[in-house]
């Protein structure tokens, strides 16, 4: 049985907006400290040409306090 590879998505992706140096520092440090999987992919847009760091969904919602999935009621 092949195993599924964790859903990993940007903070741009994640929060909707341009996440900006500090926050995606303070959130690349965490996932560091806690061994999390971080990968890097190439992005170019009108706005920022350059590598951004991608985390599984699961980090973080547990990062930002957020654990309500699309269809799921607070």
């Amino acid at each position: 049985m092949e195993t599924q590879k964790p859903y990993l998505m940007s903070l741009y992706e994640y929060l909707g907006r341009a996440a900006g140096p500090e926050l995606g520092k303070q959130v690349a440090d965490t996932a560091v400290k806690l061994r999390e999987t971080i990968q890097e992919q190439e992005i170019s847009n009108p706005k920022y040409t350059g590598k951004v760091k991608l985390y599984r969904r699961e980090f973080l919602d547990e990062y930002f306090g957020k654990k309500i999935y699309e269809g799921e009621k607070k």
